[in-house]
């Protein structure tokens, strides 16, 4: 599976996701590095619905057992499971994360990709300048607002009712 170099949007070089097999937009999810960290940025039934959508979806292998998602139940979903971290990083167009990347992590990042995590911008300057000088967009799960439209994107709140939220 290849893609064409069809571009996401215009501008941003990113390839194209299509159903029909001709190209693929290849969407990574790492194991996460932080000590203590049991998520993990997709399930099994989120990446079977990636897939359907037509994305390649790479997963590292054991990104899941924190979770109890076994590196098994992400092949049938449809994911490739990839054993080495350093050649998902740098083959992915978009990586799904749950903790900022590490500064080392962040520069296995190709130039022109795209990263979803939470990234606490005002703590992490250090790193968004990383990433803006590897041409690397991010989106920050943590700058969605709490509001009513941005609902089924707000993480932190529901993140606050997983864990019993306090007002």
């Amino acid at each position: 599976m290849s893609y064409d170099g069809a571009p996401l949007h215009p501008g941003k070089g990113h390839p194209a996701v299509v159903k029909e097999g001709v190209s693929f937009m290849v969407l990574a999810v790492p194991k996460e590095s932080g000590q203590g960290e049991r998520r993990v940025a997709a399930t099994p039934e989120t990446v079977a619905k990636l897939v359907s959508m037509g994305f390649e979806v790479r997963i590292e292998s054991r990104a899941g057992l924190a979770a109890s998602f076994s590196d098994e139940a992400y092949a049938k979903a449809g994911a490739t499971i990839v054993p080495d971290t350093a050649a998902l990083w740098s083959s992915a167009d978009l990586l799904l994360k749950v903790q900022p990347p590490a500064p080392a992590e962040a520069d296995l990042l190709k130039p022109g990709a795209m990263l979803i995590s939470f990234l606490w911008p005002v703590k992490n300057k250090d790193l968004i300048e990383r990433l803006a000088a590897r041409n690397v967009d991010a989106i920050a799960m943590d700058q969605i607002p709490r509001i009513t439209r941005a609902q089924k994107m707000d993480a932190l709140t529901s993140m606050a009712s997983i864990s019993g939220y306090r007002a």
